[in-house]
């Protein structure tokens, strides 16, 4: 019996566990020894199962032999790690599911296994497989992913993953090695943390004083072969204030605010001059602004003294649209400040007017007409023909004379259609006329001009008009004062464009022409607007519109004769007019900001010009075959030089060097 107890006792010292039960007050703190050696990973596994009281299910592919030596007393806690210690060495990771149920698998398979997320305030330190997401504040994940992989357990199932937008890194492997990472991404991020300092300049112009560090850091870097951004200092200037802001790290902040330091002095002499060479504005304007706000800027800073009156002077010269300055430094940074933000590229502006005219008119003329050679006659204003004349020229006529005068002077003032006889004591004329009249008007007047600056277009003639004249008692001296007029089409524009792509404009719009002639002078039909309206760029508006429609009747009869039933009609001349007019007149502003929208508008243009003249070449002209219509070169072609007649040139230039050649070969 004492055999077979020993026997079964070294059996458990071969299989390497001991369970000790140390003699404390606590009887439920247990400790664990263990020791294994050529031992079946299946039948370890087992063990630190039974004696954890944990269910544990392995994948068929773990198996091997372990060999372990513990000399040290271990607690739950302790021995628990000791198995994922263990298993991390043969290649293997514990997986715990929610239910408490353990799964040992290969390692590599653990990042996609359904391991634990954590974060910061949890309590995983040894070899349990955790996944964890890190916010990264100051560095580029991007290019932080790829020195964490070099440092992750990727083969034993480590992963490091970056994700862009949100600027984050996931990092899945042993707690250990993932709060390793963790510790050096926070302290990476910490490195790349940059601070802000603000100079204040006292004498120096702050622009200035930023372009002359970043010369001599541009300079400094580009001598060496390579350079680390996060160590160079940012600076921006703040022209309102006149003021550095200064962003990096606090050595490089320093080492900067030291530079900045040391240049900002008062200058030994009383002022200084400068010259600046303007690149939109015109000198001449930006002059005039600056001597009334340098005037202020003096008077706010107390600077009111002859001295300092008589140290400013402000000059443009045209030749160069340039601007001298000579001042104090500290009004010399404000004008410069004032320059900059005056001398800038304006945006243009293309308007596009389109007025739409469309018109109809019908008449109708019915008269009839009487004479007698005892006097008796009827006559109607509205009616050019006359009676009387009309009857003489056909009596004589009729009787072989030769007198067509009178006749051919009635059949000139005949519109329409007559119809009547001539005896020799009567004669009635019959006469009818129809008429009806159609005009389309479309004109499309457009100009293009800078922001806030007036514009005008005009396409017509200059007609004159009488406007008094003068004449002595005797008429030796007689003389009339005549005004030139301008008609055709009228376009004025002052454009401002707002904020959210939206345009003001005060527009002037007319469009004039000669309507007739009276005995007193000349009718002008004149349709014009003027007003100020808001529209987006490229959108169309309308501005202004006219569409009337008039009736009339006129009629013109004898009195009493003309008013009797049926009968009266031979008395009385009828005339009915309609007219309709409809008259539109439409607006296009299109902002331009930069030289390619100026390029495709004016593509645009040429191209629909030239296509006009293509088309008309290509027609012909009909009395004349062999003369070609004027066509435009392509877009881009030069207008110099007719390109045909240059090779024209050439091919006769080299004919002639080959006639010179054969001569000079036959001598």
């Amino acid at each position: 019996m004492v055999l077979r107890v020993k026997r079964i006792l070294k059996r458990l010292i071969g299989a390497g566990i001991f369970v000790l039960f140390l003699p404390s007050t606590s009887l439920q703190a247990v400790e664990y020894s263990a020791s294994f050696q050529d031992a079946d990973i299946n039948q370890f596994i087992n063990i630190v199962g039974k004696n954890l009281q944990k269910t544990i299910v392995l994948d068929p592919a773990v198996r091997g032999k372990i060999n372990v030596r513990s000399y040290d007393v271990l607690n739950e806690k302790q021995y628990y790690q000791f198995f994922l210690s263990v298993l991390e060495v043969y290649g293997f990771a514990v997986v715990e599911m929610e239910s408490g149920i353990l799964k040992v698998i290969k390692a590599k398979d653990a990042k996609v296994a359904a391991i634990p997320v954590v974060d910061g305030g949890s309590e995983f330190t040894g070899d349990e497989m955790v996944t964890r997401v890190v916010p990264v504040i100051n560095v580029s994940v991007r290019e932080l992913a790829p020195l964490l992989r070099q440092l992750n357990d990727n083969a034993g199932g480590g992963n490091v993953v970056h994700y862009d937008p949100s600027n984050v890194i996931m990092l899945t492997g042993r707690a250990a090695v993932v709060n390793r990472l963790v510790n050096i991404i926070e302290r990476v991020d910490k490195a790349g943390d940059q601070e802000v300092d603000i100079v204040k300049l006292k004498f120096a112009s702050a622009l200035e004083m930023v372009n002359m560090i970043n010369s001599i850091q541009t300079n400094s870097t580009s001598s060496k072969k390579t350079s680390v951004s996060v160590l160079q200092p940012r600076l921006v200037a703040d022209e309102r204030t006149n003021s550095v802001i200064i962003s990096g790290e606090p050595q490089a902040r320093e080492r900067v605010i030291t530079l900045i330091n040391s240049l900002d002095n008062e200058l030994k002499n009383n002022g200084n001059t400068r010259v600046f060479y303007l690149k939109y504005a015109n000198a001449q304007e930006v002059v005039d602004v600056l001597k009334g706000v340098s005037k202020g800027i003096e008077q706010t800073g107390g600077k009111t003294n002859s001295s300092n009156q008589s140290s400013l002077n402000i000059e443009a010269h045209e030749g160069t649209n340039s601007i001298v300055i000579s001042a104090q430094p500290a009004l010399m940074s404000s004008l410069t400040s004032i320059i900059r933000q005056l001398d800038i590229r304006r945006a243009q502006v293309l308007v596009e007017a389109i007025v739409v005219e469309v018109s109809e008119g019908d008449g109708i003329n019915l008269s009839v007409q009487w004479a007698s050679s005892s006097g008796a006659a009827t006559q109607f204003s509205d009616n050019g023909a006359s009676i009387s004349a009309l009857a003489t020229g056909v009596y004589a006529v009729d009787n072989d004379e030769d007198d067509y005068e009178d006749l051919s002077s009635a059949l000139g003032s005949i519109a329409g259609g007559i119809a009547g006889f001539v005896t020799s004591d009567w004669a009635a004329i019959l006469q009818a006329l129809s008429s009806s009249s159609t005009s389309n008007i479309l004109a499309t007047p457009s100009l293009t001009t800078l922001d806030n600056q007036e514009a005008s277009f005009i396409v017509g003639d200059e007609v004159p008009v009488l406007t008094g004249s003068t004449s002595s008692s005797t008429n030796d001296n007689p003389f009339q004062t005549i005004e030139r007029r301008e008609v055709g089409i009228k376009l004025k524009v002052t454009p401002q464009i707002n904020q959210g792509n939206s345009v003001q404009l005060t527009i002037e719009q007319e469009v004039s022409n000669i309507k007739g002639q009276t005995s007193v002078d000349i009718i002008f039909a004149t349709r014009a607007v003027k007003t100020t309206v808001l529209a987006k760029s490229g959108e169309t508006i309308i501005i202004g519109g006219l569409i009337d429609e008039a009736v009339s009747e006129t009629i013109e009869k004898v009195p009493l004769l003309g008013d009797i039933p049926y009968l009266g009609v031979l008395f009385r001349s009828t005339k009915s007019t309609t007219t309709k007019r409809n008259l539109m007149i439409f607006l296009r502003p299109t902002i331009i900001r930069d030289d390619q929208t100026m390029l495709e508008l004016s593509q645009r243009k040429y191209g629909l010009m030239r296509a006009i003249q293509q088309e008309q070449s290509e027609n012909g002209i009909m009395l004349m075959p062999n003369t070609s219509s004027p066509v435009l070169p392509e877009w881009g072609q030069p207008v110099e030089i007719d390109p045909s007649m240059f090779d024209r040139n050439r091919s006769k230039q080299l004919k002639e060097n080959d006639a010179d050649e054969k001569v000079d070969t036959s001598a």
